[in-house]
């Protein structure tokens, strides 16, 4: 039997290194982190972790404009969304405390006074006062891996946060450049709606010269008249777009200062750097770690509920039997020692560990998915900012061509030599390539705006 007994405590401790109750977790080997930018068309993998990388410029670096960044620091200080993220911080760092103040006793003061008389006998006065203790041992790493695991959720609510600022920022850019399109297209329409009437005016003095009829003066009001239903479209637009901006940034509903379009500045080359870069600037991707790293550290304690509970407690003080306070009658002292080993708990225990290794295997997979989701979003804002940026470079090029076809269409028909559909096609054409050209050159910025939330949002 004492045999038994010596064997015990070289069989527990055994079975707690099979079990690493005590085992930090470690980032897992991912292989597909090494072809996140496969696809990417333009040469960017091989450049080494530097400033040069849009992923460690801060947002200021990326949005040069003052009103944008104006506007980006009111958001960041009164949009709800990330204020109730900062909120959930405060929760997962008091969570955290109580579970580090876990490893200390917990005390208790108890005070309990009492009154008895038997038949005939004086009134009997009894007190106690004491300080009780209690302290559970940890062993076999229950509240370790808690404080552990609390740890992990306090950096998945940082990294939540850190994602809402991210999201938050890329939004009001978007919304920003959105606004200044849209001012682009209305001012160039407002334009058109100038040549137009010179148009109308032209054709009506060419039709009391007889070189041309009615229909041609009747086609152009009508295109005139299109253009002017587009100018309303894009005031209501530009209005929407302001109510939705203001409301992001926390504010009632108002006219908001803004820049050009045509006066925004941006990197010619832009540089995503090497695919680990993900891990550390993504949100998004250190939040699933962190889910990770919590989902090990709630495995680790299923295991550890297998094995037994050891909690001192103890008790000071003094009593009294007397009619006064004055001279206790003793001092109290107590200690006790207790160990409680879980045999049958009809299979929760089994259950839960089970569960709990479900759950690991579930954050790992979505860990996974980050980094594939996390490379998508990479190589389609590079595609993006690429395309839109050759696409304006056309629209340039189309332009100058189309003013150039007016110029002459409307020389010829003036000497007879064309007549006035080529004219209002050409000047058609114009007007649906300047707005192409602002809504390419929006493509292009919000190609930028992508690849900086794509990367993480930059460092702070």
């Amino acid at each position: 039997m004492k045999r038994i007994v010596l064997l015990l405590p070289t069989i527990l401790l055994l079975s707690l290194s099979g079990c690493n109750l005590y085992t930090q977790y470690k980032q897992p080997e991912i292989a597909v982190v090494d072809s996140l930018y496969q696809r990417i068309p333009i040469d960017t993998t091989a450049i080494s972790v530097d400033n040069t990388s849009i992923g460690y410029m801060s947002w200021r670096a990326v949005f040069t404009d003052t009103l944008l960044q104006h506007w980006i620091e009111r958001g960041l200080q009164h949009n709800t969304d990330l204020q109730i993220a900062r909120l959930r911080v405060e929760q997962a760092e008091a969570t955290l405390l109580a579970s580090r103040l876990a490893f200390v006793p917990s005390v208790d003061l108890s005070a309990q006074g009492g009154l008895s008389q038997r038949t005939g006998a004086s009134l009997n006065k009894s007190y106690t006062i004491a300080a009780d203790a209690s302290w559970e041992l940890d062993v076999f790493g229950k509240q370790l891996n808690a404080a552990r695991g609390a740890e992990a959720a306090l950096e998945q609510t940082k990294a939540y946060r850190q994602a809402v600022r991210t999201q938050l920022i890329a939004t009001i850019a978007d919304s920003y450049f959105t606004l200044l399109m849209l001012d682009e297209q209305l001012d160039i329409s407002r334009r058109t709606l100038d040549t137009w009437e010179e148009n109308i005016r032209t054709l009506e003095a060419l039709k009391r010269a007889g070189k041309t009829n009615e229909a041609a003066v009747l086609q152009a009001k009508a295109n005139r008249l299109n253009v002017e239903g587009s100018v309303l479209t894009l005031e209501r637009r530009i209005i929407e777009q302001e109510n939705s901006l203001s409301v992001l940034l926390g504010m009632a509903p108002t006219m908001l200062h803004r820049g050009k379009l045509t006066n925004q500045v941006f990197p010619e080359e832009l540089s995503v750097g090497i695919p680990l870069q993900l891990l550390s600037f993504r949100p998004d991707v250190r939040q699933a770690e962190y889910a990770l790293a919590e989902a090990f550290y709630a495995t680790n304690a299923a295991h550890a509920a297998f094995y037994p509970t050891i909690r001192l407690s103890g008790s000071a003080g003094w009593t009294n039997n007397g009619a006064t306070l004055a001279n206790p009658a003793g001092w109290l002292l107590e200690a006790i020692g207790s160990l409680v080993q879980p045999l049958f708990n009809q299979g929760t225990n089994i259950a839960r560990l089970k569960i709990a290794k479900a759950q690991q295997e579930e954050a790992l997979l979505l860990f996974r998915q980050s980094l594939l989701d996390a490379g998508a979003e990479v190589n389609n804002a590079l595609v993006q900012w690429q395309t839109a940026r050759k696409r304006f470079e056309i629209d340039q090029k189309q332009i100058v061509n189309l003013k150039a076809a007016i110029w002459n269409t409307k020389l010829l028909m003036k000497h007879g030599s064309a007549n006035y559909l080529e004219v209002l096609t050409a000047q058609q054409n114009l007007l649906q390539a300047e707005l192409m050209q602002a809504s390419d050159q929006y493509d292009e910025i919000q190609g930028v705006i992508s690849l900086f939330h794509a990367l993480g949002g930059g460092m702070e």
